[in-house]
Order: structure tokens, then C-alpha cells, then sequence
């Protein structure tokens, strides 16, 4: 394309796929995300990460590739100078690139500047910090308690403010400032990495009181016999000590998160707002999603694991509103795709042809209304070797600490059990098989048992079922198990 748009990625951490009032859930108040589905862009209800954790997903969305292409897998292997990502590319070819929020991508000694053009920071004595810690280490409680591990904060008290003033309300700011003056001959890609609804689970009012109690949908229960689950969920059940909660105790933690997610919905709309003020909303492709989902009570458990892949940790929301110039069919598209598909469709949007193989496919059919089959199956991956102590999470502070509110999930990382096994999910429309080195395997039949609760994986109905993802589990691994470089060397 001759015109290059504006690219917006706004990318908050952690949001489950299932929490927008436009699919269906009944607590969550998002009316911003809900109304550009219905005006100008399309939300895919089954987009699925490419690992349940924050680094190895964002490393896999912003390069087309897939975490064992070249072992992007745990939280501390991130991405370097010989790897393509999707900001760095956008700049080299033209783009003038603001980041704001997480990183969770490059390494902290990286430079900066190779990736974009202006890395924003709050000034520190200008904000508050994210989660009011003081009152949080009151609300946890004594060790051995029932609070301790719950990432239960509640309700932030802002004071006499319109709003708690951390860094994330300061980021968003400063992005609507951007959009506003903003001046350049270049288009430009705004890079909005906020940290919420990740927990701990706290959220000032407005929030914590928009969403309606009653109204919050039932949990996952935690399985009768774990046998048939991975050893992790077990592990981190048994640590986090959650098992003693009544519903109304799991009802206010996740309402909290809804409200979370309502905030963040909230500052959506003012940046939505802050490009049809400056005349260039038309002109602006929006990119909302999440890196991964969150447990929120379900099955027991909160907050996530690496190696585990049920639907709550892998499918997120991914909302897309393109330039004008695209012709959009406003909907809800129920296919599958990935995070992988998010630079594919950048590429195509802005007309830069990557020069390293991608394995993302572009959306850009699917919202002009395309209906035909985009994936045939979804994939995730994580977790470790025997011996790779390297990718166990030692780096972690809370991986010999009890006193960290992730011991009960790094410290199992870090033990010489199965629990951190290598595994990899293959995801159907109708299944969920999930291929593990030192464990059990698991298949669920999505249809009867849409909360993977019964593991069929030794059920004789289903072998055929299971033969046939085996063998695309096989394809998949032979398509995507190396990257050629573009440039040839000389022999």
C-alpha cells in the first residue's frame, strides 16, 4: 500500500479472553472495546497466546515466531539484536516508534533506541506506585494464611483524586499527549504495554464498584481428583492454600479484576477519543490484546503457570480496528487464530515485507469479512527439560523466598519434579490435546467439557480424535522448526 497508517498497540497484561461484556460476560463493563466491534473493527473471541507467561508470549506476538524457534520460553530469555522484532522493524523502515509501560521483550541492558524513538518513563516523584504495598502486606496476612498467596489487594484508596495516579494513569496520559502533538511527516506506531489487570488484584473507584456481584459469572471448580491434571496446578493449589474460600470470597476477587479490566477499558476509550480529536482515528490501525490470561479463582488457583494451557491462561482478547481505507465488516469472529497473526497483519497494513520468515498469518481478510477457515488449530508451549536449570525461573526473586507472593509457583518451577515438564498444546475448534515429556498427556473434548475438567486421554472413543492431533502436533514441529536466514553466505 501507497498510504502507511498509524499504528496503535495497546496491550494490557494478563486480561482473560473472556472478561468483554460484547462476548457475553455479564459483570464486565467495557463499553469501549464493545463498541468498536460494532462500529469499525472486529474482536476475535478465540485468539490464543503463544505462552502463558509475559516474556516468551511477547517475544513470540512481536516476531511471528513461535517460542521453540529459538527458545524463547521463560521469563528471562528475551529477545537480542540478531532477532526480529516487530518495533525495531517498524522504526528501521520509517516509523517513528513511542513506547510506553512494560517492556517484558528486550533485555534491560539493551539500547533502547534500536527499538524505538522515544521510550517513555514516568517521573517517579510524580506518581504513586502501582499497588499501595503497605496495605497490601497488612491484607496478606501472617504466613500459613488463607491471604497470604491470594493476590488479594481490594480496593485502592485514591483520596480526594479523580484517579489513583500510578504509573499506568501517567503512561496513558502521556500517550494522549503524544496523539495530540504529534507533528512528524511520519506515521507513527504508539506502543502501549500497560501492567493492569495483571494482579495483585486492587482497583480504586470508579471500579471496584461498577461491577455488579450478582452478576459475576460461576468459577471453574478445583478438579475432585487432580490425576488427571498437570502436577503444577496441583503443586501451586496445594501452596497457595486458597482451598478454604467460600464463593463469596472468590465472587469480590474476581470482581475486582472485572473492574480491573473496566479501567483499563476506560483508558482505551480516552485514547480512542484522543485520535478522532486530532483528526487521525481514520488514518490509525488499533491493535488491542492481551500477552496471556489469569486463573481469577478458576480451578482453585490464581495468578498463572508457564507450562499449563487452559483456555483461561491461553485465550485472550484481540480486538482490530483498521485504517479507513480497509473495507471492515464490524462482528465477532468465532475462528481460531494466534498472537503469532499480529505482525503478519502489521506487515500487511503498513506494506513493510518482513525479511525473516514469519509463521503469522494476516488478519486482513478476516476483517473485510472473509468467513473461510483461518486456522485449523491453535498452538502454546512452555516449561522445561530435565536439567535445563537455566529456564526453571532461579533468576525470579520469589524462587527461594517464601515471602514472594510467586514462591508457590517459581519455587515448584525450581524443583527437581516433573512439574515443570516441557509440553506444548494443540487446540482444535472441538479439542485440546496437550503433549507433555514427564507427565501425563492430556485431550478434552471442548464441546462436552468446555472446562477441561475429565482428561480423555485414555479414553478408546477418542483415539482416533487423539491420532489425528498427534499427527498435526507432528506438522506443526516440521513446519515451524527452524527460521533460514534471507541473506545466503558465501561458499
Amino acid at each position: 500500500m501507497d498510504k502507511k497508517p498509524n499504528i496503535l498497540i495497546f496491550n494490557p497484561d494478563q486480561w482473560r479472553g473472556e472478561a468483554l461484556g460484547h462476548l457475553g460476560n455479564p459483570a464486565v463493563v467495557t463499553p469501549n472495546l464493545d463498541r468498536v466491534c460494532k462500529e469499525d473493527g472486529v474482536s476475535f473471541s478465540n485468539a490464543f497466546c503463544q505462552n502463558p507467561v509475559c516474556t516468551p508470549s511477547r517475544c513470540s506476538f512481536m516476531s511471528g515466531w513461535y517460542p521453540h524457534v529459538r527458545g524463547h520460553r521463560t521469563m528471562y530469555h528475551m529477545m537480542h539484536e540478531d532477532e526480529p522484532v516487530l518495533l525495531k522493524t517498524l522504526k528501521d523502515n520509517g516509523y517513528f516508534v513511542w513506547w510506553a509501560g512494560k517492556n517484558d521483550l528486550i533485555p534491560a541492558t539493551a539500547d533502547a533506541g534500536n527499538y524505538c524513538n522515544v521510550r517513555y518513563k514516568p517521573d517517579r516523584n510524580q506518581v504513586k506506585p502501582i499497588w499501595q504495598m503497605d496495605r497490601a502486606k497488612q491484607l496478606r496476612g501472617a504466613p500459613g494464611s488463607d491471604t497470604y498467596y491470594s493476590f488479594y489487594f481490594g480496593k485502592i484508596d485514591k483520596g480526594s483524586e479523580e484517579t489513583y495516579h500510578d504509573p499506568e494513569w501517567a503512561n496513558v496520559l502521556a500517550a494522549i499527549d503524544f496523539i495530540k502533538n504529534y507533528r512528524g511527516n511520519a506515521p507513527f506506531c504508539l506502543n502501549l504495554a500497560l501492567t493492569y489487570p495483571h494482579p495483585p488484584y486492587a482497583v480504586e473507584e470508579p471500579w471496584y464498584s461498577m461491577i455488579d456481584r450478582k452478576k459475576v459469572p460461576a468459577r471453574i471448580p478445583a478438579p475432585e481428583d487432580w490425576s488427571g491434571k498437570p502436577g503444577m496446578l496441583k503443586g501451586i493449589y496445594e501452596r497457595q492454600n486458597l482451598k478454604g474460600w467460600d464463593e463469596q470470597r472468590w465472587t469480590e476477587l474476581r470482581a475486582v479484576y472485572y473492574g480491573m479490566c473496566s479501567r483499563v477499558d476506560r483508558q482505551f476509550g480516552m485514547l480512542m477519543s484522543a485520535l478522532k480529536d486530532a483528526g487521525i482515528y481514520g488514518d490509525t490501525a488499533v491493535f488491542m490484546f492481551s500477552d496471556h490470561g489469569d486463573f481469577t479463582g478458576d480451578y482453585g488457583l490464581v495468578e498463572k503457570t508457564e507450562n499449563t494451557f487452559e483456555d483461561v491462561l491461553v485465550r485472550v482478547p484481540l480486538i482490530v480496528k483498521p485504517p479507513e481505507w480497509i473495507k471492515v465488516k464490524p462482528r465477532i469472529y468465532r475462528g481460531l487464530v494466534e498472537l503469532t497473526d499480529f505482525s503478519a497483519t502489521v506487515s500487511e497494513l503498513s506494506g513493510i515485507k518482513f525479511e525473516y520468515t514469519n509463521f503469522g498469518k494476516s488478519l486482513v481478510p478476516l476483517l473485510c469479512g472473509d468467513s473461510a477457515g483461518h486456522r485449523d488449530a491453535v498452538f502454546c508451549e512452555g516449561g522445561s527439560l530435565r536439567g535445563e536449570m537455566h529456564c526453571k525461573g532461579f533468576d525470579s526473586a520469589s524462587a527461594q523466598n517464601p515471602e514472594g507472593l510467586y514462591w508457590p509457583r517459581v519455587n515448584l518451577q525450581c524443583s527437581g519434579g516433573p512439574e515443570h515438564t516441557k509440553a506444548v498444546m494443540c487446540r482444535t475448534a472441538e479439542y485440546k490435546y496437550v503433549r507433555r515429556l514427564y507427565e501425563k498427556d492430556e485431550l478434552y473434548d471442548l464441546e462436552s467439557d468446555p472446562s477441561e475438567l475429565v482428561n480423555r486421554i485414555d479414553d478408546p472413543s477418542l483415539s482416533g480424535v487423539l491420532n489425528r492431533l498427534k499427527d498435526r502436533l507432528l506438522a506443526f514441529y516440521l513446519e515451524t522448526g527452524d527460521v533460514v536466514p534471507y541473506k545466503t553466505d558465501k561458499r
